[in-house]
């Protein structure tokens, strides 16, 4: 009987290294499994992160389709899901007292797919890069 309990209790604890082992690599993409199953195949997901070095006392205004979202400050990141289709993204840094115009871009999501993108800085111009690499942060709520 005891053996049994210490198989069970490995078995588990494989079992949870297992998930956070393969959870590093793909955790932008596990949140498309938490959308309803009826949704899964007309979203996908966006995710909106800083660069570390993006400014102390800067947060990052964002809207979609015209409407705020979020506003991102440091250590944090904006995650949502999208319907299928075409949506404007804008971002701006405030606070904005240089007068800088927001930084928008077009995207296209495709049902079940994860766009992520790094804001940061080319020469004095906010800009959304896209990215491969999503670094886990407080979302903002």
């Amino acid at each position: 009987m005891r053996r049994n309990f210490v198989a069970r209790i490995f078995f588990v604890l494989a079992l949870v290294l297992a998930v956070f082992a393969s959870d590093t690599g793909a955790q932008a993409r596990e949140h498309i499994s938490k959308v309803s199953p009826a949704l899964t195949g007309k979203v996908g997901r966006l995710i909106v992160q800083r660069t570390p070095n993006f400014g102390t006392h800067l947060s990052i205004r964002m809207s979609i389709d015209g409407k705020k979202v979020a506003n991102i400050g440091r250590n944090q990141h904006y995650g949502g899901v999208l319907s299928a289709g075409r949506h404007v993204v804008t971002a701006l840094a405030l606070p904005n007292t240089e007068a800088r115009r927001p930084t928008s871009m077009a995207l296209t999501i495709k049902p079940g797919q994860v766009y992520i993108f790094t804001a940061t800085w080319d020469s004095d111009r906010l800009v959304l890069q896209p990215s491969n690499f999503y670094m886990p942060t407080a979302r903002v709520p």
